[in-house]
């Protein structure tokens, strides 16, 4: 069963729909205690750094969350907000992050751009795999539908799953052992999401 963290901030019920429509099983859920028997966990989120932190920390998930993935090492996805709770910290507030992964997230910054961009990074765009990890296919481009004003930055070498390029290239999805992370929104991306959370469902730890 795939239990989708309810913290207060998250585009939680496409994601379950998604979800279902590829096969898997999956719970929303509000209560740290639920998640005892979760074989795979889910960190969606859509907001500011610091408030979701926050709404970690105050609904009780943060230590909880620590046990599941960092000692039992249960599979984890952090989406779009979630990817960058899982780094050190943002830019964007002063809260820090779970640590998860060993990155910071930083701004889009438009002055490094090597052509005009607009912030927020909004719509489609592709994605570079640098490794295979068997949730998407090798063989083709593949799209995602990409809402966001922060990125990754600093990313340790060994978490690096996929770049994009949007002025200048950065990091947009990331792996390593238990830990999974896409700045995209999958469950936005039609044929594309559909083929990640059912190869996501599959994994086994």
């Amino acid at each position: 069963m795939i239990h989708i963290i309810d913290y207060g901030m998250g585009n939680i019920s496409s994601i379950q729909n998604m979800l279902k429509k590829v096969g898997a099983k999956s719970v929303i859920t509000s209560n740290p205690n639920e998640i005892v028997s979760a074989e795979k966990i889910i960190l969606p989120g859509v907001g500011s750094f610091d408030t979701g932190m926050k709404g970690l920390h105050d609904r009780g998930w943060t230590e909880v969350l620590n046990k599941k993935v960092l000692v039992e090492k249960i599979i984890v996805l952090g989406v779009c907000l979630g990817i960058q709770l899982m780094c050190r910290g943002s830019e964007e507030g002063n809260e820090k992050g779970l640590g998860w992964i060993d990155a910071d997230v930083v701004r889009f910054k438009p002055e490094n751009a090597i052509e005009k961009i607009r912030v927020p990074h909004m719509g489609w765009n592709s994605i570079e795999q640098k490794k295979n990890i068997g949730l998407l296919s090798m063989n083709e481009e593949q799209r995602f539908y990409f809402v966001h004003s922060y990125h990754l930055q600093n990313v340790n070498e060994k978490f690096v799953w996929a770049v994009t390029g949007y002025g200048y290239e950065f990091v947009s999805a990331v792996h390593h052992e238990n830990f999974y992370g896409a700045q995209f929104h999958p469950e936005k991306s039609h044929r594309y999401g559909m083929e990640f959370y059912k190869n996501f469902a599959s994994l086994k730890s």
